[in-house]
């Protein structure tokens, strides 16, 4: 039995190799051979390749190092429908990530590979980081201290007109209600915050069990002092705050997005924040990444960005190479898988 831990400078292939081991080695499973393969991630952007988006590296090398391996441990490698074809041996491709954006779940079930993922893996890192950017841009936070580097003692933002808000008492509206959204919701909670979450998927008796009123997302967007999104990007969620939602805000709303850039019409925001029609806008995710040099939002006052780092704690990739090795502990005894992406896939041997 071979397995390739195809890392990155994240995920690396030694935590892979390392969490795998320690799997197996409880279940008194012998170590099985390994390969590496090192991709360029974070050094080089993610982007698509061939059919799948978000992967990181090539399909001849990833072909090259799946050469005899019948499982792959992976966050960013590109499995298309060509990789699959030419790894014959392939069985069982674990994602470590929230969801396997980088394979093609089509090829993957037509060639009988099994793929899972890791759900929850940055739940906890991206939660705080939402706070953090909450924090920082109902406070002016990231303004002053850019203001103060320069220099500029920017004592007028304790005027009443340019003073911040509090979270105590005020209400933020969560769009999405999963793992990430019930830990910011915890953390609104104890800042005595009023805690309000659109979710068509959520449990409304569970939500109200959290002390979160459930709303549809109309009402969310005009009773909240502050959005932040935490849903999944989907075909139906894209742009899900078009420019009508965003009118429903309240003068002066507070809107932040560390989740998909596509959840969000970036067109109206340059507007909206001169007029002072949205008080602050924080991002971390974008349309297009990195974000080119003529982006409309530069420059653009009460806007906070940050490179899509949400989730980039050593402690998540941890959790993804833990996660990743239960499952491949899993499919190696034969049992059912926990994450498994692709249903649909047809018997395959068991190793």
């Amino acid at each position: 039995m071979r397995i390739l831990a195809a890392g990155d400078h994240f995920v690396r292939p030694a935590l892979i190799r390392e969490a795998v081991g320690r799997e197996l080695a409880r279940t008194g499973r012998e170590a099985p051979e390994f390969g590496e393969l090192t991709l360029p991630w974070p050094h080089e952007p993610f982007g698509p390749v061939g059919a799948v988006r978000e992967a990181s590296g090539t399909e001849d090398g990833l072909v090259e190092a799946l050469e005899g391996a019948a499982v792959c441990v992976t966050q960013m490698a590109p499995f298309t429908e060509r990789v699959f074809a030419a790894s014959p041996e392939l069985r069982f491709v674990a994602v470590s990530r929230g969801g396997p954006v980088n394979v093609d779940l089509a090829a993957a079930t037509r060639h009988g590979v099994r793929v899972s993922f890791a759900p929850g893996r940055n739940a906890p890192a991206a939660a705080e980081f939402a706070v953090g950017l909450m924090l920082a841009a109902s406070r002016r936070i990231s303004a002053a201290d850019a203001e103060l580097k320069r220099g500029v003692w920017r004592g007028d933002l304790y005027a009443y007109e340019e003073s911040g808000g509090e979270l105590g008492g005020s209400t933020v509206g969560l769009v999405g209600y999963g793992a990430i959204g019930r830990i910011v919701a915890r953390v609104m909670r104890a800042f005595g915050a009023r805690v309000l979450a659109a979710d068509p998927y959520a449990d409304p008796v569970a939500v109200e069990a959290d002390g979160v009123e459930p709303v549809e997302l109309d009402d969310l967007l005009i009773r909240s002092q502050m959005v932040s999104l935490h849903a999944r990007l989907t075909e139906e969620t894209r742009h899900l705050l078009d420019a009508r939602r965003l009118g429903l805000l309240p003068r002066g709303a507070v809107l932040v997005n560390s989740a998909r850039g596509g959840l969000l019409d970036h067109a109206p925001l340059p507007e909206m924040l001169r007029g002072g029609r949205l008080g602050a806008l924080a991002l971390d995710v974008y349309d297009l990444e990195p974000i080119p040099a003529d982006w409309p939002l530069h420059g653009v006052p009460n806007v906070i960005t940050t490179p899509h780092l949400a989730g980039a704690t050593r402690q998540t990739a941890h959790r993804a190479a833990a996660i990743t090795a239960a499952e491949v502990g899993r499919f190696l005894r034969g049992e059912e898988l926990s994450h498994l992406a692709n249903p649909d896939v047809r018997a395959a041997g068991r190793p």
